[in-house]
């Protein structure tokens, strides 16, 4: 799924752009700063929040399935199999597992599923996400596109005043603007 995180409208209108000069430069960096936040951020923000994530674990030492999509906004089903996936029984909410939205875990709490470990043991069918992007998110997805328009992180050219050589000044820093890097931080998904 290719959501994008922003809109060519709320670009603009942070901007302050009212010109369609640009339109078509903006349009084609929304999908690629989207697909670098959700890169960055290890998750997509929005593309399970009306279609179902499936996802099978091995099962965990500690009881807990840590969930890759957040935040959890529905578990629709917990599967398990005792043949490394080949089938599946679902499970029981509140006597076989609990889902605990704070920590975008599925907790096993029947003791025979809690340590059991092979492959592909659970399978975990949810909803997670956001009906609406975050303020602060939208806002470094806005600056990272105008970093891009300005192509901040091109090699530069000078002309020196008053001289026939040309000076270049390669940008050695590769990393992001830290104003928009602490941001994605804040958004992204660290797995057990």
């Amino acid at each position: 799924m290719a959501n994008n995180l922003i809109t060519l409208a709320e670009y603009k209108a942070y901007a302050g752009i009212s010109s369609t000069n640009q339109d078509n430069a903006i349009s084609t960096l929304i999908p690629q700063v989207s697909n670098l936040a959700k890169q960055l951020c290890r998750r997509t923000f929005l593309d399970y929040v009306d279609d179902y994530k499936i996802e099978t674990f091995r099962g965990s030492v500690n009881s807990r399935i840590l969930l890759h999509e957040t935040p959890i906004l529905q578990v629709a089903s917990v599967e398990f199999s005792e043949d490394y996936g080949k089938t599946y029984t679902p499970l029981t909410e509140f006597t076989d597992y609990v889902v605990d939205q704070d920590a975008d875990t599925v907790e096993l709490i029947a003791a025979q599923y809690a340590v059991y470990q092979k492959v592909n043991a659970f399978k975990v069918t949810y909803n997670a996400g956001y009906e609406e992007i975050p303020s602060d998110l939208k806002l470094a997805l806005a600056d990272l596109i105008t970093y891009y328009l300005r192509n901040e992180p091109a090699i530069h050219s000078n002309k020196a005043v008053g001289a026939n050589t040309v000076q270049v000044e390669y940008v050695t820093n590769t990393g992001l603007p830290a104003h928009i890097r602490r941001v994605l931080d804040q958004h992204t998904a660290f797995y057990g």
